[in-house]
């Protein structure tokens, strides 16, 4: 794992996403990740519309299923879900700005939460995915075993995942994987290795991963482009990432650290596929 060389907490990731609650929607939109470029032709809309629908193809849904969406920011993606695919979603948000906006979502139900301390029934839902947050999650071994709970048997979960290549060298720890996560608010970085070897501690049974790193790395030159010209022309804009009483202003300006570091491999665009094995199954493997 990589670790910030300064602790984060839930309450800095949380702080963050209030913090810049405006910024992120006027420079990236609702859907707060990644857009995912098939073609290269798809607008910043339907790239980010794309990746949510990989996630839902990898999930597998069905009409009526329940899904949890871990982290789900303003809900966007989990309205897009349950509009496109009729499955009834609950996500959770740690930011208040963020639980505001979902709240007023009409298809999607959403809770002010930790994922961590989730209070949802064991055993509740069909499905569960994560995009981008379990990046944020302080303890990573318990954000799987918590989704290994609230799935029911033969459940899956899909994470899309910032990840750190395997043995990354000193200069890319210390000039780009660190200060990513020191500067995102991300209290560690996994490997893909890691990930696997966290999942598969929490039961889960490994049904897929792909790397999309080169079709989703197009988004920060996009939203380095969006920033240029927003300091350029937005005096508003411009005191809050340059004011020192900002203190997520080094997230603003590290988009060249997030470009080379995709552009370079030495952090990695993962989406995982995994599911909880079902009660026949379960025995058939504990009877071995």
């Amino acid at each position: 794992m990589i670790f910030p060389s300064a602790p984060q907490t839930a309450a800095d990731v949380g702080g963050h996403y209030d913090e810049l609650d405006d910024t992120y929607r006027a420079i990236w939109g609702e859907h707060v990740h990644h857009g995912l470029w098939r073609t290269g032709a798809e607008s910043p809309r339907e790239a980010t519309e794309a990746l949510v629908e990989l996630v839902a193809g990898r999930l597998a849904l069905a009409p009526g299923q329940k899904v949890v969406d871990i982290g789900c920011g303003y809900g966007a993606s989990a309205a897009q879900l349950a509009e496109r695919h009729r499955v009834a979603v609950t996500g959770l948000t740690i930011s208040a700005a963020q639980a505001r906006i979902a709240e007023t979502r009409g298809n999607i139900t959403c809770f002010e939460r930790d994922w961590l301390d989730n209070g949802l029934e064991g055993a509740a839902f069909d499905r569960a995915y994560a995009i981008e947050s379990s990046e944020h999650m302080v303890d990573k071994a318990r954000f799987f075993a918590e989704a290994f709970r609230v799935l029911k048997p033969g459940g899956r979960l899909v994470v899309c995942a910032w990840l750190a290549k395997s043995a990354p060298g000193r200069f890319e720890i210390r000039h780009l994987l660190e200060p990513i996560c020191r500067e995102g608010r991300l209290p560690s970085m996994g490997s893909r290795e890691e990930y696997e070897a966290l999942a598969h501690g929490a039961g889960f049974a490994p049904r897929g991963f792909e790397d999309v790193s080169r079709e989703v790395r197009r988004t920060w030159s996009i939203c380095a482009r969006r920033v240029a010209l927003k300091l350029l022309t937005d005096g508003s804009f411009r005191r809050l990432a340059l004011s020192r009483n900002t203190k997520n202003r080094s997230f603003l300006l590290s988009l060249p650290r997030l470009m080379l570091a995709l552009r370079s491999g030495a952090m990695r665009y993962g989406v995982f596929t995994w599911e909880k094995p079902s009660v026949s199954a379960s025995s058939a493997w504990s009877g071995r």
